[in-house]
């Protein structure tokens, strides 16, 4: 299992709804890229001020599964069109699992 974990802080004025609509968006990736084995995405808690506000935890097979997620045309669509206009600061990682 390889996993792939990414954090993101908006930008000023970004609202919950906002976050809920890309959270609904993000949803839709596992129906549409079938290298995706899990995929879990969600706003903060509010419970630590130093917190990121949104997470996105991706499974995939192997390496490999996750460069295709990576470049999938529709992920890109996501991240270029939807998260990366509001989006501050953002922190990833992946790892064997």
């Amino acid at each position: 299992m390889f996993r792939h974990v990414v954090l993101f802080t908006w930008a000023d004025g970004v609202t919950e709804e906002q976050q809920q609509a890309i959270a609904a968006e993000l949803r839709t990736l596992p129906g549409t890229i079938d290298v995706i084995r899990d995929y879990r995405v969600g706003l903060d808690a509010g419970l630590n001020p130093a917190n990121r506000d949104f997470a996105v935890v991706a499974d995939f097979d192997d390496a490999g599964g996750y460069v295709a997620y990576r470049d999938h045309p529709a992920h890109r669509a996501m991240v270029d069109q939807h998260i990366t206009p509001i989006v501050t600061q953002r922190s990833a990682v992946q790892y064997e699992c």
